[in-house]
């Protein structure tokens, strides 16, 4: 088994890893490894999320809607702020503080009651990275290599192997966990439900550079990616505060909402390097895992 793409670039990094169901038993019913995505299950109203809730006809576009969200990632590209992901089965939260290179990313995947649980914790402080890895689950001990992995330490990562690996690099030049910019230039309806919140729907296919799109899942949609619902909330300022997009199921994929919160702009803290002693060298088992 290996564990492709978790980008702690993206943050999802995201994140959240398909190549967990070759260890997770598939019973569709949406376990961590249906979806290369973070979801989260029931996190948006179905109603104000439905193109249709606010009596707009489809295809209606309201300019200052979709500017507002337009400009409301454009504070993201700073890289000074708080976020979390969610899905089913799998969660991330962590900083991203671009005035001192650095960041830091908490993930878990699977469930104490899965056959497979990985949690994660990423720290980037440039020009170094690490990552602290712990299996849990009946099929942790079948992993390739897991003697090796340095299990509950921080493995300090060679940069000349990572070097344009999106699962173990950070680029601080696209600092966003989710492409929450390239979600909203993809809007193909909107309008506003509320006091700084706002419903309708987006093109997926239009939305690859996003790092919470799974290009498989988009694929197997069809023409369903071209009108895929999502809502949105702003800050008191205008900013991003949360964006949950809403996946109908596609292929072996269950319907899944991948979920983006944003906070503390401006007052994100610098990811802290681990203690020498708690560091070690990665392994080449470890690279492989994350091919």
């Amino acid at each position: 088994m290996n564990v492709r793409r978790f980008s702690a670039t993206a943050f999802a990094a995201a994140l959240l890893i398909p190549g967990l169901a070759a260890c997770n038993s598939g019973t569709g019913t949406g376990a961590a490894g249906t979806s290369a995505s973070p979801t989260v299950s029931g996190s948006a109203d179905t109603a104000s999320a439905s193109p249709g809730a606010t009596g707009a006809s489809p295809g209606a576009v309201d300019g200052d809607a979709r500017q507002a969200l337009l400009d409301s990632t454009k504070e993201i590209s700073n890289g000074n702020f708080r976020f979390t992901l969610s899905g089913v089965g799998s969660s991330a939260e962590g900083q991203v503080h671009e005035p001192s290179q650095s960041a830091q990313m908490k993930i878990t995947i699977g469930q104490a009651s899965s056959d497979l649980m990985m949690t994660l914790d990423v720290i980037h402080a440039k020009p170094d990275s690490w990552v602290k890895l712990d299996l849990g689950g009946t099929s942790a001990s079948s992993i390739p290599g897991v003697q090796k992995l340095n299990l509950g330490k921080y493995q300090h990562l060679d940069q000349t192997r990572i070097q344009g690996n999106r699962n173990l690099g950070f680029d601080f030049d696209k600092v966003d966990p989710a492409g929450s910019e390239a979600l909203t230039q993809a809007i193909t309806e909107v309008r506003e439900t509320g006091d700084r919140a706002y419903a309708g729907t987006l093109d997926l296919s239009k939305a690859a550079e996003a790092s919470s799109v799974d290009p498989s899942v988009v694929t197997a949609l069809g023409q369903q990616a071209q009108s895929v619902p999502f809502t949105a909330k702003l800050d008191e300022q205008g900013r991003l505060s949360e964006l949950v997009v809403q996946v109908p199921a596609a292929g072996k994929s269950t319907a899944q909402d991948i979920k983006v919160t944003y906070s503390d702009y401006g007052n994100a803290a610098a990811a802290q390097k681990p203690p020498a002693d708690q560091v070690v060298e990665a392994p080449v088992e470890f690279y492989n895992l994350f091919k």
